[in-house]
């Protein structure tokens, strides 16, 4: 009977997984919620700062090692509603209120 017991207490400990599984089932305190400015759930509810876009700061958080997530959230990643008509108000000299003369077909 020693014998199964020593086998039963290896069994126990070698199979017992406290780093994973069951730690995992007593996680459910938030320490972050969504962020007002980005909308991510990064923003840290007792040092009220976002760790995605910085907020409450007035610049955007943003660093050279991170070329990914620069390039998630600069120009022209959004709708771009006065930025698309750009380039082709410039190309006729940023005219406005006139209207197109009709092209009159040649006599011949």
């Amino acid at each position: 009977s020693r014998l199964q017991y020593q086998v039963k207490f290896a069994l126990v400990t070698v199979f017992k997984m406290t780093k994973g599984t069951t730690s995992f089932g007593k996680r459910h305190n938030k320490s972050h919620t969504a962020c007002r400015r980005c909308g991510k759930t990064s923003y840290h509810i007792q040092k009220k700062t976002c760790s995605s876009c910085g907020y409450p700061a007035k610049k955007m958080r943003n660093f050279n090692w991170g070329q990914k997530a620069k390039g998630r959230r600069t120009v022209g990643t959004g709708r771009m509603r006065y930025m698309k008509t750009l380039t082709r108000r410039f190309k006729n000299g940023f005219r406005e209120g006139t209207q197109a003369k009709k092209m009159i077909a040649s006599k011949e």
